[in-house]
């Protein structure tokens, strides 16, 4: 690219005000470069400062709303019952001699040894366990080998998982003759975020050789390359900022951090790219530097706006739904996009003025790059342009076909059945893995995470038939088992035991609850339709259903109601900014409808593989429920949206451009496809880079996030905007470019 840098020019300062025939006005970042360089240190240095603490401050909690039934669930069966679920869990194996059991001497002296200790710590509330419970059955495995101490912390998701982390190097590994393990939610929690932090530095070292390849090669000098990962870095900061103030306040999801810092680079490559390579243009052209910043603020500034804004948006549509998680990544998506566009349209163009000529030196690739002219003196048509022309020469032929594909892939998202990740969300390698595995094989009567029914302020003496009566229509629900409560145990809708001593833990002078087990796993989708029906049911009082399939139908809840609002708002959001950019109602809506179907494959691919388990061990090893996470394709549809509208801007922006300067449509899209599909399929590799980066983490949740956007990013930016999008808007012909008189008028 150097040999194509136009020479200084006499005005390449211009003056700040510029006469109505003279030279534009340079933009205030490249009248100020200095100040607005080094603001942006400062900056990025305090917002580093700010944010340094926010890894500790951060929960892998907020899958369900703070006000769903079945928290008040837990909070009354502890604060009445003492018998909600515990947030720790120990699982002791006898060890030692051959065959030795829970039950030896040796083993049940270090049993209680261990309740002791772990009930001295600071914010243990109470600790129960299989050899001071009058060695329960349900605590104990069946072959006699292993043995549960459960735990009940002080403080909310975060506080406990703080307390789990504390303690667990305290009371694992080897106890006298018992091998201990730590499980649980709040092991989980503490497993979580360890395994986020070290995800995030794992990703960074993985990303970061391919992506500075990948820059060098797209951006050609070194200079420009390096351009876009300080702007990275100051979206990154500025983010971890935002959400450290914001973790002061209310509850911020893990998840939000590294979703956040994957986008911050992204972001910041895509927009650099398509600001850099604009700039250079308009220097090939004979431009000053000055001169040739306006017109790229002007041109290619304003469809970054615009693209932020769809991002932006996109992110925003997450705060609707009540789930902490979901709103921490719509705050922090929000946060890291307005950042990476002010890096990008303010910092960036006073560090160009800054370098000026120097920006080209040093380009190895030079030699390789296409440098041809046409006949008008215009660049002449590369490959994407070519590969335009051809789909618009046949575009029901190249455009079907595409389509079908396109649909195919989304055919697997009709099959998905949605849960909530419990501990499989970790790799099973890690201890609460191993520990929960072991609950659901060798515990399924322990009670934790069972369904449970609470009564407030229910006399069962005085209203004992009524109780019954209600226990045996919980009993006759389709893949319950049994129910157990203070009138008995209930099987098929019939009571098949009369109470017993153990019957009176169900009753307090507070009221009654009852134990509901059913088929399958706490977690299944299939538990949580049970829930569902047991809601469903006429109840002699108020009843509240807790446990983990209460937790995933109000998980699930809240995305049903809200879900229509979202996806009106962020078509509406998005069509009104496409039709802002363009002031082309179709373009607009063609956008929408092609975004939604590149997404809908992309959902499909994530069920087939995460759902499924296909292909599991291209993509890294993790756990097949056979369910997907109710809220994966929240996040991942509201991020892939707002990039892929991104890259829509970018693309469209440039064929108005065209078309206004009077070519035709089949020209205005060759030409606008040839100037953008190589920035935005540059882009989405490397975003495809970072996310497949984040795609290596141990959690199955953001590997999955993961592989979705890196997914959806390369196939927006080959398959739609490279094949589609030409056939669609040649199919359409001169409807693309009809516009309302009133949106006429502002042109």
């Amino acid at each position: 690219m150097t040999t194509e840098t136009a020479p200084p020019q006499p005005d390449d300062t211009v003056s700040a005000t510029g006469g109505e025939d003279g030279p534009p006005r340079a933009p205030f970042a490249v009248r100020r470069r200095h100040l607005v360089a080094g603001f942006a240190v400062v900056v990025a240095v305090l917002a580093g400062w700010a944010g340094h603490d926010v890894a500790g401050r951060v929960s892998s909690g907020g899958m369900v709303p703070p006000q769903a039934e079945s928290l008040h669930a837990e909070q009354i069966l502890g604060r009445d019952f003492g018998a909600d679920t515990p947030d720790f869990v120990l699982l002791a194996r006898a060890g030692g001699r051959h065959g030795a059991t829970v039950d030896s001497k040796e083993a049940a002296a270090a049993g209680r040894a261990l309740e002791r200790r772990l009930a001295a710590e600071r914010d243990v509330v109470r600790v129960r366990s299989y050899w001071t419970a009058g060695r329960p059955k349900a605590l104990r495995s069946a072959d006699r080998h292993s043995a549960l101490l459960l735990a009940w912390f002080r403080g909310n998701d975060l506080a406990t998982g703080k307390v789990a982390e504390r303690v667990m190097p305290r009371v694992t590994g080897h106890r006298g003759p018992l091998q201990v393990a730590a499980g649980g939610d709040a092991a989980v929690r503490a497993e979580v975020a360890r395994q986020a932090s070290h995800d995030a530095n794992l990703s960074e070292l993985v990303a970061l050789p391919v992506t500075a390849t990948l820059l060098l090669l797209v951006f050609g000098s070194p200079a420009a390359a390096v351009l876009p990962v300080f702007v990275g870095i100051f979206a990154a900061l500025g983010t971890t900022a935002v959400l450290r103030r914001l973790a002061d306040v209310s509850e911020v999801s893990a998840y939000a951090l590294n979703i956040s810092t994957a986008l911050a680079f992204g972001l910041a490559i895509d927009y650099c790219l398509f600001l850099i390579s604009r700039y250079r243009e308009e220097r090939r052209g004979g431009a000053a530097l000055a001169p040739a910043l306006h017109t790229t603020l002007r041109t290619a500034g304003r469809a970054v706006a615009v693209s932020a804004a769809t991002v932006a948006g996109g992110m925003a549509a997450l705060l609707v739904f009540p789930h902490p998680v979901l709103r921490s990544i719509g705050c922090g998506g929000m946060a890291v996009t307005l950042m990476a566009a002010l890096g990008s349209l303010v910092v960036l163009p006073a560090v160009l003025a800054l370098l000026g000529d120097r920006l080209e030196r040093f380009d190895v690739f030079a030699r390789w790059r296409r440098h041809g002219d046409g006949p008008d003196g215009r660049p002449g048509m590369g490959r994407w342009g070519r590969i335009a022309r051809a789909m618009m020469r046949r575009p029901l032929l190249g455009g079907i076909p595409v389509a079908c594909l396109l649909v195919l892939l989304a055919v697997p998202f009709t099959q998905a059945r949605f849960g909530l990740f419990d501990d499989r969300v970790l790799p099973e390698r890690t201890a609460a893995g191993e520990v929960g595995t072991a609950l659901r094989r060798d515990f399924a009567t322990s009670g934790i995470g069972a369904t449970t029914v609470v009564l407030p302020s229910f006399d069962p003496r005085a209203r004992r038939a009524e109780l019954d009566g209600y226990a045996r229509r919980i009993s006759g629900v389709r893949g319950v088992v049994q129910v157990d409560g203070p009138t008995g145990t209930y099987r098929g809708g019939r009571r098949s035991a009369k109470p017993t001593r153990a019957s009176k833990q169900f009753a307090s002078p507070h009221g009654v609850f009852l134990s509901v087990a059913g088929r399958g796993e706490p977690a299944d989708p299939a538990n949580a339709e049970r829930v569902r029906r047991i809601r469903a049911l006429p109840a002699p009082a108020r009843a509240w259903v807790g446990g983990m399939g209460a937790r995933v139908v109000d998980a699930q809840r809240p995305v049903q109601d809200r879900l229509p609002l979202a996806l009106a708002l962020i078509a509406a959001g998005m069509f009104a900014l496409v039709l802002a950019l363009t002031r082309y109602p179709v373009l607009a809506l063609k956008a929408l409808v092609l975004n939604a179907l590149s997404l809908c494959a992309t959902f499909g691919a994530l069920v087939f593989v995460f759902q499924e388990g296909h292909l599991r061990r291209l993509v890294g090893d993790f756990t097949v429920t056979g369910s997907t996470d109710v809220l994966l394709p929240i996040v991942v549809f509201c991020i892939a949206f707002g990039l892929s509208m991104d890259y829509e801007c970018i693309l469209l922006s440039r064929i108005v451009e065209e078309h206004r300067r009077g070519a035709g449509t089949v020209l205005s899209v060759a030409r606008g496809v040839d100037r953008t599909a190589g920035l935005f399929t540059w882009s989405a590799l490397i975003l495809a880079v970072v996310m497949a980066a984040l795609a290596t983490s141990g959690l199955v949740f953001l590997k999955a996030v993961g592989v979705g956007l890196a997914l959806a990013a390369l196939l927006d930016a080959t398959v739609v905007r490279g094949l589609l999008v030409p056939a669609v808007m040649r199919l359409a012909g001169r409807a693309n470019w009809w516009a309302p008189a009133w949106l006429r008028g502002g042109r």
